[in-house]
């Protein structure tokens, strides 16, 4: 079972280990690359993993919004996100994003109860903000956004039913979609002091926004984790609808 990662960076990952982790508990020989491919080549190397008989492979940044358009058929997770993650080569690439409950999974394991009625920030609006966005609003969320683009915080917040972040009684829980070195307003910075939770999806040496908060930020292995589980499942899943059919 052949499986990769793409992306720029992809030095940094956990994917690799995690995902042969996944293999050897299931029993199943496989590998799993890490494949550096640059923003503008990921329907280059998407169609040569399927040439070269991948099952499946994950999509990191630059290249989520790049594999949605190189696959044939999209999951409703993929869609509402406009954003793929993962994808399984069978007789066609089908695209899902599973950010989107890794997030949710990582949010509900710290509070140890369902994500429903919880007001939850997201900073950001790029590929990972709009699937957590959507699995927060398919799970009865109160959602915020918060960006620097004031329009795209508006389209975002239309698609997703979710407000522009408050100026007063910030989010409760939020979580932090920014790369390491984006800039925040002093204002942001101050609110975010004040959530009982705040999550940054980058994770290891990635992972610096609690150096600028002054305060406890979890990092996001919990979140890369579930979500690297959501689609080693969805690969076997694919695979044993082929097997039968």
């Amino acid at each position: 079972m052949k499986l990769a990662l793409i992306g720029d960076p992809v030095d940094h990952s956990r994917s690799p280990s995690l995902q042969r982790r996944f293999l050897e508990e299931a029993g199943i020989e496989g590998t799993y690359l890490a494949i550096r491919v640059s923003r503008g080549e990921g329907d280059t190397a998407i169609a040569r993993l399927a040439a070269q008989g991948y099952v499946g492979c994950n999509v990191t940044y630059p290249l989520k919004e790049e594999a949605l358009q190189a696959c044939a058929a999209l999951t409703g997770e993929a869609r509402r996100a406009q954003a793929v993650n993962t994808i399984f080569f069978g007789r066609e690439a089908v695209g899902t994003n599973t950010d989107g409950i890794g997030a949710r999974m990582a949010i509900e394991a710290v509070l140890d109860e369902p994500v429903a009625l919880k007001r939850i920030g997201v900073l950001g609006y790029g590929a990972t903000a709009r699937a957590i966005l959507a699995e927060l609003h398919d799970n009865d969320a109160y959602t915020f956004v918060w960006g620097r683009d004031g329009e795209r915080v508006r389209a975002t917040c239309r698609q997703f039913e979710a407000r522009a972040w408050p100026a007063t009684n910030p989010p409760e829980i939020v979580v932090s979609t920014l790369p390491p070195d984006a800039a925040l307003p002093d204002e942001i910075v101050a609110a975010l002091r004040l959530p009982d939770v705040v999550m940054d999806a980058n994770y290891g040496d990635r992972a610096t926004l609690w150096q600028r908060l002054d305060r406890h930020v979890l990092s996001g292995h919990a979140m890369l984790e579930a979500q690297a589980r959501a689609s080693f499942d969805f690969w076997l899943a694919r695979l044993d609808r082929v097997a039968g059919a």
